[in-house]
């Protein structure tokens, strides 16, 4: 075995009858800038997380052209991390736990689209003067997202109505 550079040895094994195996073995190296090619994998981090790239899938990209992490022969996540935080990125939002609904309204969309805080769309759905339809598969409240459906909201936010149905198949409003 001879060291060929600070993160490599060249290894030969002499087998009984005289063949020889050769083969270079990657070392682990205690620092980032110890990689021959940090530079350009320090580049190709900052390339991909400015496009919104997650850091998982920039430490698989990254393995798969040759690069690696100092102390395993593939690109940890927390050196992709590493890199982006050295350098100011933000990671990029990861997606809500539900996914949007076509047609639909949530009551975080219907409180900002109505100026007021989801306490009080929460709260008037609480008191039965609101009442929606729920999502089967998150059981969350869903609106449906027409212009009738916020021009009833809106009323009632006035006060010009007390009372709200926005069931599938059900737009029912009682005035004062």
């Amino acid at each position: 075995m001879r060291r060929a550079a600070r993160d490599m040895a060249d290894v030969r094994i002499v087998w009984r009858g005289g063949e020889t195996t050769d083969m270079k073995v990657m070392l682990p190296v205690n620092a980032l800038d110890a990689l021959p090619r940090h530079a350009e994998m320090e580049a190709r981090v900052l390339e991909l997380a400015r496009t919104g790239i997650d850091d998982g899938e920039i430490a698989r990209r990254l393995t798969a052209e040759g690069h690696r992490s100092p102390s395993r022969n593939h690109v940890l996540q927390s050196t992709v991390r590493g890199i982006r935080l050295r350098h100011r990125l933000k990671s990029p939002p990861k997606c809500t736990r539900w996914p949007k609904i076509p047609g639909r309204l949530t009551v975080t969309e219907v409180a900002a689209r109505l100026g007021v805080s989801t306490n009080w769309v929460n709260g008037r759905i609480r008191r039965g003067v609101i009442h929606t339809g729920r999502d089967e598969a998150s059981g969350r409240h869903t609106f449906p997202d027409t212009d009738t459906a916020m021009e009833a909201l809106r009323s009632l936010q006035s006060g010009t109505i007390k009372r709200l149905d926005l069931t599938p198949h059900h737009y029912e409003q009682e005035g004062h």
